[in-house]
């Protein structure tokens, strides 16, 4: 009989991929959605669907103990919101909720948490570590730090972390507009200031969170593809493999700061959260976001099988192939 895994935020970009490694370990699956959530992608798998309620903890104790779960991925949380509030209600509450409501009930409990929980560095020289103390410097990166202060202190849980770099590949919209941009011939970049990057193809992050089912146990992995690239080298690889050409332009910090602060004020008239503001500046200029995964390559088995080069390849014919480029 196959071993049972519950996957949250499998509607989003990550989850389906996790959804297809899951699958691939010959895993039965099951995904939580919202009813409202778009799943029309998601119907050549063999999944079941399930509508937890995350804001109660009994009822999620009901759903595992009925569905039999063994394991359980936690990929859902806001990547944007308007206050720190809302990112910690969601990203912290509902993962110690559904927590609680796993313990001695689940053989493992993987949170796909992030790098912005650790924070970045403040000069390139480095890599960011496991020891080294957490320095979010964004209200997403304090609500996933708090979601992993809060796990490990759920009583009888056997949980893993993982902490992802800045993930690419199909369906991703982030760094997708990024990569529209260079395609349509500019390559904006925020001030002159040297960078150390760091990225993780989405089939390596799905790798890694079905390694961490059965091991890792208690322990938090930072993940990235084992490599570290300057500011360009992700639009040099652009251009090169669609074979176009792109005008650099270095846009002043003041300027963009000024661009975030508007942003703010208008998102403060409407239900939206900004897409730039003054914290995400932050992360967007910090100058290291490079991280060690010696402890995953040694505890998980982890070794990443895409460098940037390779993964955006792939990624970049997908957009071209469902018409996103």
């Amino acid at each position: 009989m196959r071993e049972r895994v519950l996957i949250t935020g499998a509607s989003g970009f990550v989850g389906n991929h996790l959804i297809e490694e899951a699958l691939k370990n010959d895993l039965d699956v099951y995904i939580a959605v919202r009813k409202s959530s778009k799943v029309d992608h998601l119907k050549h798998f063999d999944i079941q669907l399930t509508y937890p309620k995350f804001n109660n903890t009994e009822a999620l104790a009901e759903e595992i103990e009925a569905n039999k779960y063994q394991y359980i991925i936690h990929a859902a949380g806001l990547t944007k919101a308007k206050t720190q509030a809302e990112y910690n209600q969601v990203n912290a509450g509902y993962t110690l909720n559904l927590a609680k409501a796993a313990a001695l009930r689940v053989k493992k409990f993987v949170l796909v948490s992030s790098l912005a929980a650790a924070g970045p560095l403040k000069t390139t020289n480095g890599l960011i570590t496991e020891s080294m103390e957490p320095k979010p410097v964004t209200a997403y990166g304090r609500s996933k730090l708090l979601a992993e202060q809060k796990l490990a202190q759920v009583p009888n849980l056997n949980y893993t972390i993982l902490r992802p770099t800045a993930v690419y590949g199909p369906r991703e919209k982030d760094i997708f507009i990024v990569i529209k941009q260079i395609a349509k011939g500019l390559e904006p970049y925020i001030g002159q200031q040297p960078q150390k990057l760091s990225f993780i193809y989405v089939k390596d992050l799905a790798t890694a969170t079905i390694k961490a089912l059965y091991g890792g146990d208690y322990h938090t992995y930072h993940l990235s593809d084992g490599n570290f690239y300057d500011r360009y080298e992700l639009g040099t690889l652009v251009k090169d493999i669609l074979g176009i050409k792109a005008k650099k332009i270095h846009l002043p910090v003041s300027f963009v700061k000024i661009l975030a602060v508007l942003n703010e004020k208008i998102a403060s008239l409407s239900n939206k959260a900004p897409a730039l503001n003054l914290e995400k500046l932050n992360e967007l200029t910090a100058p290291n976001w490079a991280c060690s995964i010696e402890a995953a390559e040694q505890e998980l088995g982890f070794y990443p099988q895409y460098n940037l080069e390779r993964g955006l390849e792939e990624t970049l014919k997908w957009y071209k192939d469902h018409n996103w480029l």
